[in-house]
């Protein structure tokens, strides 16, 4: 989230004021597999896959609107350096939530177990702060506030819900996560989504069936209440 005369929100802070932290942490875990950094582990599970190649994390890393390039920024490229100014074989730095998420999934982990994980509830709980001090929410009880429905309401007027991932951007699959959850998720990366639990029911197209996640699974519900919707209710 960034300062100045209007608040722009990244996908992850979108995801928690829509969804709560299973929606946040939906999220990031798009973003780390889109970029290569984990897949499906057993079912239910996701799991590290190693450190993905520079071209790759590059993208998730401006897909979550942070400068993964930051701890260099403003220094020269060698001639050893990428495209981005950085070394061709170091990855730029993930955004908080993503690389909390990464460090856990070194011992495959479901979404649930996710949530609670100190580094991870440390990281959303620092989401929260920034969104509370943003007038996005109310701390207690939790809940958004008119200004999050507003802003919520805009980004979806810009971005309807997405039929398929051809076309889109890696900023783009997120943010559309971000904003309507699992009709979202399953266009980009149903298999994924699937089989790591991510959503609780997918269809895979090519196969003409549905399949079930193991139980846990989902982008699970918000946890603020907004009043009646994004649209209504009072402040």
């Amino acid at each position: 989230m960034s300062g100045g005369t209007s608040v722009r929100l990244d996908p992850y802070e979108v995801a928690l004021l829509r969804g709560g932290p299973r929606a946040a942490v939906t999220v990031a875990a798009l973003a780390l597999h889109l970029g290569g950094r984990v897949d499906a582990g057993r079912p239910g599970r996701i799991r590290a896959t190693g450190v993905a190649g520079a071209a790759g994390v590059t993208e998730v890393a401006g897909a979550a609107g942070v400068a993964g390039a930051a701890g260099v920024a403003g220094a020269a490229p060698d001639e050893d350096a990428g495209s981005h100014g950085l070394p061709r074989d170091t990855p730029p730095a993930l955004d908080a939530l993503p690389a909390a998420i990464h460090s856990v999934v070194q011992r495959p982990s479901s979404v649930a177990e996710l949530e609670v994980r100190p580094e991870v509830r440390e990281t959303l709980s620092g989401l929260r702060t920034g969104l509370v001090a943003a007038g996005m929410l109310r701390s207690l009880p939790p809940r958004r506030t008119l200004a999050a429905r507003r802003a919520l309401r805009a980004l979806r007027d810009g971005r309807p819900l997405p039929v398929g991932r051809k076309g889109l951007s890696t900023d783009e699959i997120l943010m559309a996560v971000a904003l309507y959850g699992e009709p979202a998720l399953s266009a980009p990366a149903a298999r994924f989504a699937l089989r790591a639990g991510l959503i609780a029911r997918a269809e895979v197209a090519d196969q003409g069936f549905h399949r079930r996640s193991p139980r846990g699974g989902g982008t699970g519900g918000a946890m603020y209440s907004c009043g009646g919707g994004d649209g209504g209710g009072s402040d």
